[in-house]
């Protein structure tokens, strides 16, 4: 089978603004002609800016983006072969489907070879004539399944409709690149699932690249050919749907694509694994001591009777979803999410065991702490494993401040939140951490269990009563097996919500 070219690529491509803030870094990606690209990641991951340097709205400061292999990098978005669909649809509420449809081709004007009065063949830019316009707007419009529409009142419009209307809008110039941005997210959860289902199918109908931006996951999941996992400015992962879930390369892929179960783990020997309190068998090889994260997707966890499995725990909550029922199990003082189509009682006396096969094991990126099931107490401290720490939780909404009551308040937006038992992801840099054997001193204390001279400084691993681990970067020499204070200033642990802003708006 011949083998598609390469229509999009992106080379180096980093964005930084007069802030100095780099919110794209380094982004390489080839895109074969006809494929479906999502790029998939949190709020302020850089998405969205990528997305925008490809249209031409937004210039990187250095890199190169290149289609079919002439460079686009500095054109101005009009001379791009490409068209967009913006989050907000962006139609002129003073015309009816037909003209928001026909606007660009009205203004559009095309080469036409003619002779001029010298017989001399020429080239000269004529705009479209009506039946040409009407050809490719009736056209566009049976795509978006609106044929029947296009003498309506785009305000009379659904909002699915008014999306569809959009994308007419955006194809009807038969663009070689079709660029998406989050333009699902005003739909209500049915429609959203019904369009992305008729977007994967124009986008078959079209055969055209449709570049895909979303903080979706299942959206990414439905529709991609191949998802751009990012964090931070950076890629961490690009693969098929099936690649992502299946073998993410770190726990941010895991938590972000899906429902993971994620834990902090430490290798005991050849093969073994310990975390949740229990060693498990693996099938993937660290050296020993080595602190990894582990990953076991809900569906891979088998509930048994007491004393059958690796370990035993008890049932806490129990929630039918339909073809299974979706329970959360306490071990020992963890959380373990799973699914099972047998109904169990809550308060019931489990095992649980995973196939050594199912058991994902990956290095932990040591560049900071990252706790995946925080959450924020009603004192808007953070709670990692069982110990609070005190955070901003303004960071959560910029520009905003805390009142007397402890609700966070947006003036700007003139909105209000409150964020208590929200679940957050903290994450605390290696640096940030300050050891003491004054063990009262701290926001919480442990015990070390493993020690190692990197260059210039010790690289220290603690664990906590609560099976939590901390991993310090010191310049001072302490012992393994030594019990210290933990502690960590407010403005040096950084969270964010795993759920959207909207969830804790107060009315």
């Amino acid at each position: 089978m011949e083998e598609k070219k390469t229509i999009i690529r992106l080379s180096h491509v980093c964005k930084s603004f007069e802030d100095g803030v780099t919110v794209v870094d380094d982004f390489n990606l080839d895109v074969k002609e006809g494929e479906f690209i999502t790029i998939l990641g949190p709020s302020g991951c850089g998405k969205t800016t990528t997305l925008r340097m490809i249209a031409g709205f937004e210039l990187p400061t250095s890199g190169e983006i290149t289609l079919n292999g002439e460079d686009i990098s500095m054109l101005p978005p009009y001379k791009r072969p490409v068209n967009t669909v913006f989050q907000h649809y962006a139609l002129f509420p003073h015309l009816d489907v037909y003209d928001n449809v026909a606007f660009g081709l009205k203004l559009k004007k095309i080469p036409v070879e003619v002779t001029n009065r010298k017989g001399e063949k020429v080239i000269k830019y004529k705009h479209l004539d009506a039946k040409t316009i009407d050809a490719k707007v009736s056209r566009a419009l049976q795509i978006v399944d609106l044929d029947e529409m296009e003498d309506r009142d785009v305000s009379t419009l659904s909002g699915g409709q008014q999306q569809r209307v959009a994308i007419a809008r955006a194809i009807v110039n038969e663009p070689k690149v079709l660029l998406l941005d989050e333009p699902l997210s005003a739909l209500d959860h049915k429609m959203r699932k019904d369009m992305q289902l008729e977007l994967k199918d124009m986008h078959k109908k079209l055969g055209i690249t449709f570049f895909y931006v979303t903080h979706d996951q299942e959206e990414a999941l439905t529709m991609s050919d191949r998802i751009i996992v990012m964090k931070r400015g950076l890629i961490q992962q690009v693969g098929t749907p099936e690649d992502i879930y299946n073998e993410p390369v770190n726990a941010f892929v895991a938590d972000f694509i899906g429902e993971s179960n994620i834990y902090n783990g430490t290798m005991v020997g050849k093969l073994k694994v310990r975390f949740i309190n229990a060693v498990w068998d693996a099938i993937d090889d660290f050296p020993l001591n080595e602190k990894v994260d582990i990953v076991v997707r809900p569906e891979d966890v088998i509930i048994g009777a007491p004393g059958k499995g690796n370990v035993d725990g008890e049932i806490s909550s129990k929630i039918f979803k339909g073809v299974h029922y979706e329970y959360i199990v306490h071990v020992g003082k963890n959380e373990v999410l799973c699914r099972d189509t047998k109904d169990h009682q809550v308060g019931s006396k489990v095992s649980l065991s995973v196939e050594k096969e199912n058991i994902q094991i990956m290095h932990k990126e040591l560049t900071e702490n990252e706790y995946v099931d925080a959450w924020i107490n009603n004192a808007n401290q953070v709670v990692i494993g069982e110990d609070p720490f005190p955070v901003d939780v303004t960071k959560l909404v910029p520009g905003s401040s805390l009142d007397e009551q402890g609700y966070v308040i947006d003036a700007k937006a003139n909105k209000k939140y409150d964020f208590k038992d929200a679940d957050v992801v903290a994450t605390i840099g290696l640096d940030k951490i300050v050891l003491s054997d004054d063990l009262d001193s701290g926001e919480t204390k442990g015990t070390i269990i493993n020690s190692v001279w990197i260059g210039d400084h010790y690289q220290y691993i603690i664990r906590t009563d609560d099976d939590e681990d901390f991993v310090v970067n010191s310049q001072y020499s302490w012992n393994e097996n030594d019990l210290v204070a933990i502690h960590v200033e407010p403005t040096d642990i950084a969270i964010r919500l795993k759920k959207d802003l909207e969830n804790y708006e107060v009315a």
